[in-house]
């Protein structure tokens, strides 16, 4: 019997080197990841800086920016080893991703050259912890709109806020925040240790649990002018760093999809219903097919906005496509194949429920479902329906 990506042959449209690093992700992520990840979830908490210093000795943070002790991959590479660690659980793929394509990336894309030297090496192997700090607590879809500001005092810059919602933010060791400025919207690197920088851990999720979720304050913290990202001005640095993040995410999801796709394939094999197998009903093989269906169709998607990505023509109203697709195909998924398993499924024995419940975080952060359909509906009417 062929498996799901036998099934699209997705091996045959891959390099030598992309199918080992997906391979290699993929063994890293079963006998590291695979059987400590529903304890995780249960507790509600991960051991972030142990399993980002074997991120980084697998060369996986920040593993598509060059130099700086990166890996320097292809953006296709990148995605592959978004899928396989997604294909554990979606926080492990947050914290890959935070720390790579959203604190790392903001630095390599925006900073200066000493900013670069000061963070980058020690973040790609996973020695010191990022966040983005962009989110505020009335200001998720709008960012432009953020209260957090920062004004400078001679030479230094002071800043005030709140931000919510920053994975890893009582655990980094720099935050990347995004504020409010007379000159517009700017970024800055500041080191959690900072007088009037405070983190607090946002308990009580039930998604998302094997992630560390925290809301900042900044009670005039002072910084110095080197604090500041010079090329970083408006909203649209933020939102680039956004949409290298809802690459991985692109490919993330379908490693999800696939892991609930193959339990429930596993177990209807197995279990008897009637005096003969679940998987041997007519109504049971069309969730199945209907699943595998959508789950070839955002493989093929994610690996042809990989090969954009690497061309260097892949837009943002493109990326918003593949997010939008894959992370709903990839929870309807989920969910579908829920049902197969009956009660069973909602346990933490499976990792269905588990997927299922983090997918409904992955289809909210970095752009609602709704923000990426105004986003293409945009691009196709050349109409803005945000207001």
């Amino acid at each position: 019997m062929p498996s799901l990506t036998e099934l699209f042959a997705i091996d045959t449209l891959l390099t030598d080197d992309e199918r080992q690093i997906q391979s290699s992700a993929r063994a890293f992520a079963a006998q590291q990841l695979g059987p400590h990840i529903s304890d995780w979830y249960e507790a509600g908490t991960l051991p972030v800086r142990e399993v980002a210093q074997e991120f980084g000795r697998l060369g996986l943070l920040g593993m598509h920016l060059h130099g700086y002790g990166c890996a320097g991959t292809t953006a296709t590479e990148y995605g592959l080893a978004c899928m396989e660690i997604e294909a554990i659980d979606s926080g492990l793929r947050s914290l890959m991703s935070v720390q790579g394509s959203l604190a790392m990336y903001a630095i390599y894309a925006y900073g200066s050259e000493e900013q670069k030297q000061q963070w980058l090496p020690q973040m790609a192997a996973g020695d010191k912890i990022g966040c983005f700090a962009l989110t505020e607590p009335d200001f998720g879809s709008n960012p432009g709109g953020m209260r957090t500001r920062a004004y400078q005092d001679g030479s230094d810059w002071v800043l005030n806020g709140t931000k919510m919602w920053i994975t890893n933010g009582t655990l980094a060791d720099v935050a990347v925040v995004w504020a409010r400025t007379d000159d517009g919207i700017r970024g800055f690197l500041v080191p959690t240790d900072t007088p009037g920088f405070a983190a607090t851990e946002m308990k009580r999720k039930l998604s998302l649990r094997a992630s560390v979720t925290a809301s900042l304050s900044f009670d005039e913290v002072r910084l110095p002018s080197s604090a500041l990202l010079p090329n970083a001005r408006g909203l649209r640095a933020p939102l680039g760093c956004l949409s290298e993040a809802r690459f991985g995410i692109v490919f993330g999801s379908m490693g999800a999809a696939r892991t609930c796709l193959e339990t429930a394939i596993e177990y209807a094999q197995t279990r008897e219903v009637f005096e003969k197998p679940l998987a041997g009903y007519q109504l049971t093989q069309a969730k199945i097919a209907d699943g595998a269906v959508e789950f070839g169709k955002g493989v093929l998607l994610a690996l042809h906005l990989g090969r954009l990505k690497d061309s260097g023509s892949l837009t943002s109203e493109q990326v918003s496509v593949g997010k939008l697709n894959n992370v709903r195909e990839a929870l309807g998924i989920a969910r579908q194949c829920r049902t197969i398993l009956g009660a069973n499924g909602i346990t933490l024995d499976y990792p269905v429920m588990r997927h299922a419940s983090n997918l409904e975080t992955v289809l909210t952060y970095e752009g609602t479902s709704e923000v990426h359909q105004l986003v293409i509906g945009q691009a196709l009417t050349g109409e803005n329906a945000f207001r």
